[in-house]
């Protein structure tokens, strides 16, 4: 019998939530073009920065590692 009426109840609840998300969505503050460009570009430039830091600090600790193995293969 609940089943029943969970799935009777089904269609009320789902239209209670998208109203109820389409109220929120009204009320939420969305950045200009401008900042949103700007951010975008901040992300991209990181982006890329922690990929070179990254690069170098694997390089370094590659050479160290092999460093390493060779010692002890010896």
């Amino acid at each position: 019998m609940e089943m029943m009426t969970t799935a009777v109840s089904w269609p009320q609840r789902t239209k209670s939530y998208i109203d109820e998300v389409r109220g929120e969505m009204r009320r939420v503050s969305w950045p200009s073009w401008k900042q949103v460009r700007a951010t975008t570009g901040v992300v991209i430039a990181a982006t890329f920065l922690f990929a070179a830091y990254f690069a170098v600090v694997d390089n370094i600790v590659k050479v160290i590692v092999d460093k390493v193995i060779h010692t002890f293969t010896r």
